[in-house]
């Protein structure tokens, strides 16, 4: 008889409580796989969207990141008892994620790294972190002394972004949609903090352009983030804070600024060839978190049994940071 262990399923679709603790059949690695002994994991949007069925893919046992120790690798390329973290890879889209207490990896979507941070804070770091140093220097390739706009610069990705874009030497605009936030975003190095808010290109910003936009928010403010991006700059759309709806009655022709260069990012493309783990530096990002340079503790830390709760916390949209679980 094979092992079994623990893991959250998705039972139907709908709120926190569809979330339910069962018995499944522990994963067994193969070829190029990882199995990682689950520590702890980040709770993450998407997985919101995959619980009430709103996402293109899902699993049953969501999770698109966790951090933990090698159980088996079987073609070694990490060793045994080493500390690592998963990310994407299909997690909890196209293969079983990191709701549960083991998880079967592709390697190319595992990182080995050295730190004394306990496991909650370090399950902070993986999405969260690979996402934006991708965002910010693989497809927006910032550059010091350019001028970046971060909208949603509150959220997880939003913080993490204004560390990294700071760092690089770049002049960091953040917005919010809470005034008594400004002040957070001031301290870790933004320049200058805007009230979030449609059409903030007649409005907090008008007249002003960027050399670069990180645009969180989503379609709602798709085209303005586009007007806000000088010409030759590029507006790149990373997360859908703002709602899944689409762009009404949209037409480029009449409605896009010409000359800007537009993307889209999605975290699913992490370890893929064109956006490999190897290029992001995370050692280096841990250590900086793990020596006090940057802020990057989970504001909300659940333990496994609590599920519910932290999606509850999650579906309030005030959590003001990382959400975690923890075995």
């Amino acid at each position: 008889m094979s092992e079994s262990m623990n893991a959250v399923l998705i039972s139907r679709f709908g709120g926190p409580e569809v979330l339910e603790i069962q018995q499944v059949p522990k994963p067994t690695p193969t070829a190029n796989e990882v199995l990682i002994r689950v520590a702890a994991f980040g709770v993450n949007h998407a997985e919101m969207h995959m619980r009430k069925g709103e996402w293109d893919e899902w699993n049953p046992i969501t999770g698109l990141e966790c951090v933990g120790t090698v159980e088996a690798c079987p073609s070694g390329e990490v060793p045994i008892g080493a500390k690592v973290m998963g990310v994407m890879g299909g997690m909890g889209r196209n293969r079983p994620g990191g709701y549960g207490e083991y998880v079967n990896v592709p390697a190319s979507n595992v990182v080995a790294f050295e730190s004394n941070l306990p496991w909650e804070e370090l399950a902070a770091i993986p999405e969260v972190y690979s996402t934006s140093y991708s965002c910010l220097f693989t497809v927006l390739d910032l550059q010091a002394g350019e001028t970046v706009l971060i909208r949603g610069a509150t959220s997880t990705l939003g913080q993490a972004a204004v560390h990294l874009a700071v760092n690089a030497g770049a002049k960091v605009t953040a917005t919010t949609r809470r005034k008594e936030r400004f002040s957070m975003l001031k301290d870790i190095g933004a320049a200058d903090v805007l009230m979030e808010q449609r059409e903030l290109d007649k409005t907090g910003s008008a007249g002003v352009e960027f050399d670069k936009v990180l645009n969180l928010i989503g379609n709602s403010v798709l085209l303005e983030s586009i007007n806000l991006t000088r010409t030759g700059g590029r507006m790149l759309q990373a997360g859908w804070l703002g709602g899944l709806d689409p762009v009404p009655n949209f037409n480029p022709m009449v409605e896009m600024k010409p000359g800007v260069h537009f993307s889209l990012f999605h975290s699913k493309v992490l370890g893929s060839p064109e956006f490999p783990l190897s290029g992001i530096p995370l050692q280096e990002i841990v250590s900086k978190i793990e020596r006090g340079a940057w802020n990057a503790k989970p504001t909300h830390v659940f333990e496994f049994r609590d599920i519910r709760k932290a999606h509850e916390t999650l579906d309030s949209h005030n959590a003001g940071g990382k959400i975690v679980v923890k075995h």
